[in-house]
């Protein structure tokens, strides 16, 4: 999955200062970034979703990450955006840190590559390594981020 895996994060897609100061907030500037490069259909119901998702149980990893994620008809291909958040961000991760590096993933109902899957895995995978997510937190520009992408995978 490797050369597919870091295709899937393209620069217009990461963001390094998010404006939002609580989850909610940060989940609405990441979808209405998807709304304005015409990628999602619907902009509330997506909205909702990923909150409703929340409900269920927090996308915050822990260790300053959140990973939020669903599947919806709002969008036709799977999309990863990447986030950060100088002040972090209050997700209820399991250790109750707040969260600083954000990756959203959502995908069809139904794709043909069927990565939605392998893709949250994978990043979980990179997560869960110190090493990288230590220095995936401090990546300073969009060059960095995906060099640290490519040697993690």
């Amino acid at each position: 999955m490797d050369t597919s895996f870091i295709s899937l994060f393209s620069e217009e897609h990461v963001f390094f200062r998010l404006k939002g100061r609580d989850k909610n907030e940060v989940l609405k500037e990441m979808v209405d970034h998807l709304e304005k490069n015409a990628l999602v259909s619907n902009h509330t119901m997506l909205l909702e979703t990923l909150k409703k998702r929340e409900t269920l149980g927090s996308t915050g990893f822990g260790k300053e990450v959140a990973i939020p994620h669903c599947r919806t008809l709002t969008v036709s291909d799977l999309v990863v955006l990447v986030g950060f958040s100088e002040d972090g961000v209050e997700w209820n991760a399991m250790d109750k840190k707040q969260v600083k590096l954000i990756f959203l993933i959502v995908a069809p109902p139904q794709e043909r590559e069927n990565i939605y899957l392998p893709v949250l895995g994978k990043i979980c995978e990179m997560i869960r390594d110190n090493k990288i997510r230590k220095n995936l937190l401090k990546a300073a520009d969009y060059q960095q981020l995906i060099q640290m992408i490519g040697e993690a995978s």
